[in-house]
């Protein structure tokens, strides 16, 4: 029994320090690349802005989809970027579902982004699939991506990994401790599934026909 108990704290020991790894490794890797003032931010043509609901799965208002629409209007407006990929599903079917690409577009475009910088990716249902149709199927080769720091370290990997050079602009967190903590607290295991997948899944591949997108857009 002693060694059975011996082998169940060493196999606990072991997960946190593999979650542990994870965690730093990604966070380290993104030093330098993620900016918090837009004055620091390099320019490049494309933003892609990862998706995500106005409205939580609980029906509340989300203050990070508000807090990603106004990075990506205000890297928009000082000409950071030119075309904004907004990435993506459709879940109105859903109890407090909605269609999150129209209404990053509709928000957007109430921020004075012109409707015709952006481009709607509605399998981007994943942070790797955002990332990879940029590449593969846009044609992408830098990108700005925009989303909250957490989230942006963990991109800037995957994007690292399939080829593209990538900056984040980071959008602020909503006051509420608790959020912050949860979603924080979520990343730990969202970073060892992102290297589980990236190690062992087939790269993404997708239906929708390739379209170009204007990289000299003005």
């Amino acid at each position: 029994m002693r060694k059975i108990l011996k082998l169940g704290l060493l196999a606990v020991v072991l997960m946190v320090m593999v979650v542990a790894c994870c965690y730093a490794v990604v966070s380290i890797n993104a030093v330098g690349k993620t900016f918090d003032r837009i004055e620091d931010m390099p320019n490049n043509n494309v933003g892609l802005l990862l998706g995500t609901s106005p409205i939580t799965p609980q029906g509340e208002h989300n203050f990070y989809f508000d807090a990603r629409i106004r990075a990506a209007a205000e890297l928009y407006h000082k000409g950071r970027i030119r075309v904004i990929i907004a990435s993506g599903g459709d879940y109105s079917s859903q109890k407090n579902g909605c269609n999150e690409l129209v209404a990053m577009r509709d928000s957007l475009v109430a921020r004075g982004v012109s409707e015709d910088a952006i481009v709607f990716d509605y399998e981007g249902v994943r942070t790797v699939n955002s990332i990879v149709k940029a590449h593969d199927v846009y044609g992408v080769e830098q990108l700005t991506l925009i989303s909250q720091a957490y989230h942006n370290e963990r991109a800037i990997w995957i994007a690292e990994h399939y080829g593209l050079n990538a900056v984040a602009y980071n959008a602020t967190l909503p006051a509420s401790i608790r959020k912050k903590v949860k979603n924080v607290g979520r990343e730990f295991l969202a970073r060892v599934k992102m290297m589980a997948d990236l190690a062992l899944a087939e790269k993404p591949q997708f239906s929708e026909d390739s379209i170009e997108i204007d990289l000299n857009k003005k």
